[in-house]
């Protein structure tokens, strides 16, 4: 049967919108194929690797009936790319899908649709919202860097979703540095709830949500929570174990407070970094009144100093950061200047942008 005839980058588009959760590696070889189903001139994608789930529908004309089949997402893509920008034609008959473009024709395996494995969706939610999707990208993008990769502590492998009242709020952490933001919804009563987001899913999320102020639904369940926006749905497990205490990280009632231009402290630690190594990524901020002193060394004896004008007024301290952390919050940070507010050289510092409320970046220190 002819199962699609479209335009090359009709089809491109929603198989790269789903196909982001493939993984090269499966113990089931189905988890490589994406799920394509046709119902009139609807045809849907769909891709799962057990645990997220990404669905989306395009209308691709023409085609001789209904049906579903299973096709190499990978490979699908590959071939798609390669083609010039002409109409295609995929015919499915006896487990082969036949992809035809112009005097180019590929011969690809099916897989048989019924052994697909999808992800049921739960319809118990407790706290269901909206929110724009360049708001709920705004929210990501500032806590994402903070994850965790592959931690043993599994609940630190993804981002706490929050919601309480009008209060929609995310936080990431790996046990070194926290990253805090928060939203308001006007007018939203929602009940506590705190989910964990795996890691890929908010990587995926950030991917595909747009900067503009169409709506994304958010229900979250007991073990799920789903995310639906312009012709996309997405359904993720969530982590189970209990997040950290974020309020009790967030310090209180520091008295030394130093504002400082973003750009200006960015590009000196980028120079900074440069004598750091893979191992050692240590640098010395020495604050006095007026001066922001950046220092680093190796272990060649190598060291580089740099001094720069911040609005500090308070009694001299030095501490010590993984450069890292503090590039990471700076290069997601929009704002023209950044606050930064110390307890002493043992404790951590806590950044934030002047005037805003939702942004708080707990670092910890290190030793010297």
């Amino acid at each position: 049967m002819q199962f699609i005839k479209a335009h090359r980058d009709a089809i491109l588009k929603p198989l790269q919108t789903v196909s982001g959760i493939v993984e090269r590696r499966h113990t089931l070889p189905i988890l490589a194929n994406v799920l394509l189903r046709k119902s009139g001139a609807d045809v849907s994608f769909l891709a799962t690797d057990v645990e997220i789930q990404i669905q989306t529908t395009a209308q691709l004309g023409a085609g001789d009936e209904d049906g579903a089949t299973t096709l190499s997402a990978r490979k699908l893509i590959d071939i798609l790319r390669s083609l010039p920008e002409v109409d295609v034609s995929i015919k499915v008959e006896n487990k082969r899908a036949t992809i035809q473009a112009g005097r180019s024709r590929f011969a690809l395996q099916t897989l048989d649709p019924g052994e697909f494995p999808t992800v049921a969706v739960s319809d118990r939610f407790v706290a269901s919202f909206e929110l724009p999707q360049k708001q709920l990208k705004h929210l990501i993008q500032m806590v994402h860097f903070a994850m965790a990769q592959q931690d043993i502590r599994y609940y630190l492998n993804g981002l706490l979703l929050v919601t309480d009242g009008a209060q929609v709020r995310v936080v990431a952490t790996d046990g070194h540095r926290l990253s805090y933001c928060e939203a308001t919804i006007d007018g939203a009563e929602l009940a506590r709830t705190e989910v964990i987001i795996p890691r890929k899913t908010v990587l995926e999320l950030q991917r595909l949500l747009s900067d503009g102020d169409e709506r994304v639904a958010i229900d979250v369940s007991a073990n799920q929570v789903r995310f639906r926006f312009g012709e996309v749905e997405m359904v993720s497990k969530i982590v189970e174990g209990k997040f950290p205490d974020y309020q009790r990280v967030i310090p209180q009632g520091y008295t030394k407070r130093a504002v400082v231009a973003r750009d200006t402290f960015a590009a000196s630690l980028a120079r900074a970094s440069i004598l750091t190594s893979d191992k050692f990524k240590g640098v010395r901020l020495s604050l006095s009144p007026g001066t922001l002193q950046i220092q680093t060394s190796n272990a060649e004896q190598e060291e580089a100093t740099e001094e720069i004008e911040v609005d500090y007024d308070g009694e001299s301290l030095e501490i010590g950061f993984n450069v890292s952390y503090l590039q990471d919050v700076l290069g997601n940070l929009k704002s023209e200047s950044v606050q930064m507010d110390f307890g002493d050289s043992g404790t951590s510092a806590l950044l934030t942008v002047p005037g805003d409320e939702q942004f708080r970046y707990v670092v910890m220190p290190m030793r010297i």
